[in-house]
């Protein structure tokens, strides 16, 4: 009986209703998840963008964020990138094309991008790492690169042309991964593409790690990009060999009670290595409740600089406890990273970095919740409430009310704008404090082929010395 050939999977799929990967989640983790790219068309249909050019080119004059400029001159071949935060001044003189910003962490920030994350619940949360955004005059691009880790490109507004290189899921040949090494990002010197596509907002191209690709934009252009958190193997033995030797008894030591007379007492022999080995092995981790307890701090630890702190004084539990239940909630800090594991006894709740003990229901609750309303609350255990007020004390929750100067529904960048500069002037004192605080805000970006305009405006408002 001949061998039935094995069909390989296409590369381009068209969503349908009920399917937004245009095939059952499950097919997709087999056959593409780290395997091969998928071009979906009508991924989220009738899309429409959350965030504009201008309010992205806002965003990246904030202190805290994480924004960059990258722009190309084709006569030259020649690139160059710029860090922010920007000014307000530098956009009204880029040019009308071959430039791009790019902006991290966005769904940090903005509210309406970080509901997008739902729509990828098929993966594990904890392995989302950021929603990056980019803008792109017309011709911009970032040239032709790899990811190392998974990601999924969402067209959120314009057009962008998408080259690939699909010859290692194709025909098993490795693509060159060879560098440039005239410019100061990892461009490849060689890029030969196997797939040429332009995307229409809603349109969705999923890479896995190494795949060679390259986004030039036909028009002014959003791309939203949702990037997995894959820490590299030395990332990981070098975060999980601090807590080894954090956690090391000093009385283990190096032993040799079975030492006999050497041949050659210069010598390091095999009797001596496998004595090694054994000292090594007595510290290592062979309780998986500490190796799971390690791997969720650190997974959930931020991977950029920034450290999540209170925005608000603290308060007595019960004043907390009859705020919940006039109506008031508690809103999860977008910088919070939450996961939770099963472990012989109950389950650890993982925040940040922070650890805690707790029943398996509570520890799945509070890992999924974004808001912790009054129901929500009762139905914790005692051990899962002490650790919501831990959580509210160190910041990664936040009571919000009506009249605390913000509104629920888009308290986001005022109470939890941790990352926010408060200048001084030179005889000291907190601008925040001024009695009249003059307020820039960038009201449009404009991109004509007379170049870039940014449309500004000036507002006078009262400011309170303590607001956020």
């Amino acid at each position: 009986m001949a061998a039935r050939k094995t069909k390989t999977p296409v590369i381009e799929v068209q969503a349908k209703p009920g399917l937004p990967l245009g095939m059952p989640a499950t097919t997709f983790l087999r056959d593409y998840w780290q395997k091969r790219p998928l071009l979906i068309r009508g991924a989220f249909p009738d899309f429409a963008t959350p965030l504009m050019p201008e309010d992205l080119a806002g965003l990246a004059c904030e202190e805290g964020a994480l924004a960059r400029l990258i722009s190309h001159d084709r006569a030259t071949d020649r690139w160059s990138v710029r860090t922010g935060p920007f000014a307000e001044e530098e956009f009204p003189g880029m040019p009308n094309h071959d430039w791009t910003l790019l902006v991290q962490d966005v769904d940090k920030w903005d509210p309406d991008v970080r509901a997008l994350l739902p729509h990828f619940s098929f993966l594990p949360r904890w392995r989302m790492d950021d929603v990056m955004i980019s803008f792109a005059a017309p011709g911009g691009s970032v040239g032709a690169h790899v990811d190392q880790y998974d990601v999924f490109l969402l067209q959120g507004y314009g057009h962008r042309r998408w080259q690939i290189d699909a010859s290692e899921s194709i025909n098993g040949k490795r693509p060159p991964l060879a560098f440039r090494d005239d410019v100061e990002l990892k461009l490849l010197k060689r890029f030969k593409p196997s797939h040429d596509w332009v995307l229409a907002p809603g349109d969705m191209l999923y890479l896995p790690p190494n795949v060679p690709h390259h986004g030039v934009a036909e028009d002014p252009c959003l791309t939203f990009s949702f990037g997995m958190r894959a820490p590299s193997s030395a990332e990981l033995i070098s975060d999980y060999l601090d807590t080894l030797i954090a956690d090391a008894d000093e009385a283990i030591r190096y032993q040799d009670p079975d030492l006999k007379l050497p041949e050659d007492p210069n010598e390091i022999d095999v009797n001596a290595m496998n004595r090694v080995v054994t000292a090594l092995n007595a510290i290592r981790m062979n309780d998986p409740d500490k190796l799971g307890a390690w791997f969720g701090r650190f997974i959930t630890t931020y991977r950029a600089a920034g450290e999540v702190m209170p925005s608000q004084a603290p308060r007595p539990r019960q004043e907390i406890e009859a705020a919940l239940a006039e109506g008031a909630q508690l809103e999860r800090h977008p910088w919070a990273r939450l996961a939770w594991r099963r472990a012989n006894r109950g389950a650890s709740l993982f925040c940040s970095g922070l650890d805690f003990a707790l029943p398996v229901k509570d520890a799945q609750t509070l890992a999924a919740v974004e808001y912790i309303d009054a129901r929500l609350f009762a139905k914790l255990s005692k051990k899962g409430r002490e650790t919501v007020f831990e959580l509210i004390d160190s910041g990664h929750f936040q009571l919000l009310q009506h009249g605390d100067g913000f509104e629920d529904d888009d308290s986001d960048a005022a109470a939890f704008d941790q990352f926010q500069a408060i200048e001084i002037d030179e005889d000291g004192e907190d601008d925040a404090a001024d009695e009249e605080a003059e307020q820039i805000v960038i009201d449009q970006v404009i991109v004509s082929e007379a170049g870039v305009e940014v449309v500004v405006s000036f507002d006078e408002e009262d400011a309170e010395p303590d607001a956020q």
